[in-house]
This record gives C-alpha cells, sequence and structure tokens, in this order.
C-alpha cells in the first residue's frame, strides 16, 4: 500500500490494493517463472499499482516492451502478453510469438487483455494463426489507475476523439465500468449531477450495469458525483497552465506521476534515467515539498522555495550550538526529515530554473498576453497579429493550432473569412496534409464559424470567468491557476456543490452543449433500485456532499485539479473533492490527439 494514496476521506490505496489483486491472481495463474511483454502504455500505469518488486515475488524474472522482432533469449518458458484491446498491438503480440515458434523452444504464452477483450482483436490473432498458441486468455479488468489521493485516471488519451469524431463510445463504456468499481468499493453513490452528451451516455451504460448482480457497501463513502463532458469547457484545456504542476506538464509533460528533466541541471545522479541521459522525477504528495507548491501559482513557488531553503540552513546550523543531551536527541528525530526536504529542495529549485527560464522569454510572455486578452474578449473577432507571427516563423504547429482555438471559443467561433485565412495561412506554411487536422477540429467543435450568438460573453460575465484584480500570490478565487481565468468546468462544479445541484443556472446551461443531469440513485438495500430519469430535480440545498467524485470525460488538466483542491482548502467549504478523468491532459496533448498521423 502506498501511503500517499490514503491521505484523504475516501482511501484511494483501497483501489490500489483491489486492483493489484486482481494482477497478481492472473499472473498467478502461469506456474514457474515467467517473463511479461508489456503494452508500453500500459507499463506506467500498471507501474503505479504493482511495483516491479511485488512482480518479482510472483516468479516474474523479466519485463519486455512490445514491440515487432524476436524476445532476448531466455530460459523463462512461460511468456505473459499484457495489453490494450487494438488491432495494431496484435501484430506485434502475433510476431513475437511466430519468432518464438521459430526458435524451436516450447513457450508457453498467456494474454491479458486491459481493460477487457475485444471480438476484433482476437479475430486479428486467429487471422495471424497465433490464436490457438495462448494457453490462456482473460481480462484484466483495470478500469482506472489510482494517481494520488485525490486523483484518479483511465489514461486513454483517444476519449474526445473517439465519441465526438469517431462516434466509438468504447471508453465511456470503461468510465462507467471504473465508477461502478468505484461503487463496489466505497458505496452507492447517492447523488449524480451532470452535463453533456458523454455524461448522458455514461449515466444510461450505469443504468444496464447495475442491472447486473453486484455486492455493495452497506454506506457510502462518496456523497455526489458530478460528470462533465469535455465539450462544455473547451477552453480551459487550450490555456496555459500557470501553476507550478501545470506549467511542469506544458512543458516537461508529466506521464503517470512522472516527468523527466535535462539531467546537468541537477547536481546528484539519482533517479537519473540512463538511456535517454535524463533526470527522473516522480511527482505526488508523498513529497511534502512538492504537495506544497503543486498548486501554487508559479509566481508564488520562489518564495516558498527560498523560506523552506533558509529553514534548513538555520536547523542545520543549530548542530554547533547543542550542548545537551536532549537537544541532540530532539535533532536526531528531526534529521530524515529535515534531510528529505533538503533533497527535495535539490529537486525543485532546479526544476523551478528550468521553468523560469521559460516563463521569462518575450516568446513565451507574447502568447501569454494573447490568451489573457481573448479571455477578457478583447479584438477576438479579428485576425490577430501573434498568430501570424508564429506562422511567419513557422513556429510548432501545435502552438498555433491551440492558439486559433483559443480565439474562436472566446469569440463562441470565428468570423468565416478570419477561419479560412487562419486555415490558407496554415496549409500553406505547414503542408497540405494538415486539411485533414483543421477539419478534424472543425468537426470536434474546437474550430467553428460565428452563428451569431455570443455565449462565451454571456458565461463570462454570468459565471465570473475572468477576474482582473485577484492576486497569483495570496489567491481568492480560483482565476489563479490561469492568473487572470477561472475554468468554466470547475466554476460550475463550484456551483453544484454550493446549491446542491443545478439549481437557477438552467439559463446558463442553456448555453453549454449537452443535455443536463440532476439525478438520486438508492441506497444498496433500497427494494426498488429504480434510479431517477435524467432531468429530473430531486436536489436540495440542504443535502450538502462531504466527498465529491468530479469524473471529467474527455480529459482534465491540472490547472482544474489545483482549482477543485482550492475550493476544498476554503474555510468555509466542507466538501473535498477526488478528481477522476478519462486522461490528464494539456493543450499539447489535448491537440495533438486530434490531429491523424500522416
Amino acid at each position: 500500500m502506498s501511503n500517499h494514496l490514503s491521505g484523504g476521506k475516501v482511501n484511494i490505496a483501497l483501489l490500489q490494493d483491489h486492483l493489484r489483486k486482481k494482477i497478481l491472481d492472473l499472473i498467478d495463474k502461469c506456474n514457474g517463472p515467467k517473463a511479461i511483454v508489456w503494452d508500453e502504455a500500459l507499463a506506467g500505469p500498471v507501474g503505479l499499482i504493482c511495483k516491479y518488486k511485488i512482480l518479482l515475488d510472483h516468479d516474474v524474472s523479466r519485463m519486455y516492451p512490445l514491440k515487432f522482432g524476436k524476445l532476448p533469449v531466455t530460459n523463462v518458458n512461460n511468456i505473459i502478453f499484457i495489453s490494450r484491446p487494438q488491432i495494431h498491438l496484435m501484430d506485434m503480440i502475433a510476431d513475437i510469438v511466430h519468432e518464438e515458434e521459430r526458435s524451436g523452444i516450447r513457450k508457453y504464452c498467456y494474454l491479458f487483455f486491459i481493460p477487457r477483450r475485444s471480438q476484433l482483436c482476437e479475430k486479428r490473432l486467429k487471422t495471424k494463426g497465433v490464436y490457438g498458441n495462448f494457453s490462456l486468455i482473460e481480462d484484466l479488468p483495470c478500469d482506472i489507475f489510482p494517481f494520488d489521493s485525490d486523483v484518479l485516471s483511465m489514461e486513454v488519451e483517444t476519449t474526445f476523439k473517439d465519441f465526438y469524431l469517431e462516434k466509438d463510445p468504447t471508453s465511456l463504456y470503461q468510465a462507467a465500468q471504473a465508477i461502478m468499481t468505484l461503487q463496489e468499493l466505497y458505496g452507492v453513490i447517492p447523488k449524480v449531477t451532470g452535463k453533456g452528451a458523454a455524461a448522458s451516455h455514461v449515466w444510461k451504460l450505469l443504468g444496464r450495469l447495475d442491472l447486473e448482480p453486484r455486492t455493495y457497501p452497506s454506506t457510502s463513502q462518496i456523497d455526489h458525483l458530478i460528470l462533465l463532458d469535455r465539450t462544455v469547457d473547451l477552453l480551459t484545456p487550450l490555456a496555459t497552465q500557470l501553476t507550478y504542476e501545470g506549467l511542469i506538464d506544458e512543458l516537461f509533460e508529466i506521464k503517470n506521476t512522472t516527468a523527466h528533466f535535462p539531467s546537468e541541471n541537477f547536481d546528484t545522479e539519482d533517479e537519473k534515467d540512463i538511456m535517454s541521459d535524463k533526470k527522473q522525477v516522480i511527482l505526488n504528495s508523498a513529497d511534502e515539498l512538492f504537495a506544497e507548491i503543486r498548486d501554487k501559482n508559479f509566481l508564488a513557488v520562489g518564495a516558498v522555495l527560498s523560506k523552506r531553503a533558509n529553514m534548513i540552513k538555520s536547523e542545520l546550523e543549530e548542530r554547533s550550538g547543542m550542548g545537551s543531551v536532549e537537544q541532540m536527541k530532539v535533532l536526531v528525530a528531526k534529521l530524515p526529515h529535515i534531510l528529505a526536504i533538503k533533497k527535495s529542495l535539490g529537486i525543485h529549485t532546479p526544476i523551478a530554473e528550468l521553468i523560469k527560464q521559460v516563463t521569462d522569454s518575450s516568446d513565451f510572455l507574447d502568447s501569454l498576453q494573447l490568451e489573457q486578452e481573448l479571455m477578457l474578449g478583447v479584438d477576438t473577432d479579428k485576425i490577430q497579429s501573434h498568430i501570424e507571427d508564429c506562422i511567419a516563423h513557422e513556429q510548432p504547429l501545435i502552438k498555433v493550432l491551440r492558439l486559433i482555438c483559443m480565439q474562436s471559443a472566446t469569440n463562441s467561433g470565428l468570423k468565416q473569412k478570419v477561419l479560412d485565412y487562419y486555415k490558407r495561412e496554415i496549409i500553406h506554411t505547414y503542408g497540405f496534409q494538415h486539411i485533414l487536422t483543421l477539419t478534424n477540429l472543425e468537426d470536434a467543435g474546437l474550430l467553428k464559424v460565428q452563428q451569431g450568438s455570443r455565449s462565451y460573453t454571456v458565461l463570462r460575465k454570468t459565471l465570473r470567468l475572468t477576474v482582473e484584480d485577484g492576486s497569483e500570490v495570496a489567491p481568492v478565487d480560483i482565476n489563479y491557476v490561469h492568473s487572470i481565468y477561472a475554468p468554466l468546468s470547475v466554476r460550475l462544479v463550484q456551483h453544484i456543490v454550493r446549491n446542491g445541484g443545478w439549481g437557477n443556472l438552467t439559463d446558463v446551461l442553456s448555453l453549454l452543449p449537452g443535455p443536463n443531469l440532476d439525478v438520486t440513485q438508492p441506497g444498496p438495500h433500497s427494494q426498488n433500485r429504480r434510479r431517477a430519469s435524467v432531468g429530473s430535480q430531486t436536489s436540495s440545498i440542504n443535502d450538502s456532499p462531504k466527498v465529491v467524485l468530479v469524473f471529467f470525460l474527455g480529459g482534465c488538466t491540472y490547472s482544474e485539479i489545483s482549482a477543485l483542491r482550492f475550493l476544498s482548502q476554503q474555510e468555509d467549504s466542507n466538501v473535498e473533492f477526488v478528481v477522476a478523468t478519462t486522461k490528464l491532459i494539456n493543450g499539447n496533448n489535448f491537440i495533438k490527439s486530434l490531429i491523424d498521423p500522416i
């Protein structure tokens, strides 16, 4: 059990133990020494719940990435493939199995699908002539992974694209299964509120899954489930995150709570990735200093690091003046904590310096200024000179598209001549192949022609999405995570928690896409497990939830998580949030997920 997962009212370590048991039970079905061949996208998430040391105790002696070609020569006769149900991965598995056959050494093969198998994949294995080589093919239902004491992620990158472009709801079924797993561990969630087509779809799937026989705890540890479709707020993932953790993700990308940095900026070689010459840093609340600064606006981080460094320096200097045995005992007791903070300072100070080099650059500041002007509604209907300059200097296409999509979001669509101009410039500069990219962005609603309505302007004023006189260093509102902009998604959550449901937001909700959801679920021992229908108003201002699970369908940013944590820490708050998402995202990988590979 990871101690940092059990820090909240809802003990997320229970989920970790539950998933670990499922994995080990399947692995133990293979007798004797074994090798695991990992789908590389799963190695990180599964590693969060089942460390390599634990696998060693269950006779796993080798681990390899899944790719075409022969495995290294080994005397292990049991080969376990752990893979997502994707066709191209079946081709890799078939290639490895054929290579093992050619070696002439009898190997026993096992295939475990996360989260569950598909008939298409099994058909592909049959077509490749290897289906009969597997002694066992089973599902490994790990639908969601614990990242921290208040963060869960399915780590499915393509949910938004699959549902809105491909019309494929598979990952929403996985989200519904994840919620059912959480209810089996923590109890039936009595109150459910949501917004958007994906939220409505998940609710319907939950109704079908609820017909299956299940065992629930007698009481629920989670009081309220909020389902938020990413289409409800497309602006927030496009905006540059300005919290410490958000900027790390923007600049270096955090994958499965781990980020990599240039090793030359650090004094020690600990956690260095020899293969890539990078410094590997694990980012979660187990690190006390990181837990303190992760949600702060970056402008406030320097002062905290400096204060901590001075405290450590003064405490270590006290050693020379200590004369009594009692004083020495106190120091010895404090020493492990002091050394841990000192080590952490040696990591986060260089990271902060790396970030500062970028945030002080004119290129970063110019883009941030444009973002903030767009959020404030300044000249959003005009062709932006900064975007023109970015295209002219052939800056990364992702950056250009991100800014154009932001302009579209803040202007409730672009004028036809503005959109045509941007399209023409992008195609001339970056290539005709990106016609498909632009089409995808239009189909997903990130780029569109203005139809006359100015919904963002109304939302900005009604929900107070922009606050110009706020403080980043001593914030009093969630706008600090983007300096002046409060994430629309979190504003909605703030209203729901305050009013016990959608309340008087009817006019605002009509400006957002998709149906509304405000329903209740009966308890586990209710004779009639009928659920209220979509749209029924059963909320009460007196039903003040204690623990709220906010599930983002289509991705969630670190800035949104920081904003939710900020809300829970306010003096008048009696709410603790647990955040679940299909994927932890930023503007870069969100746009990238919609670009078809060339």
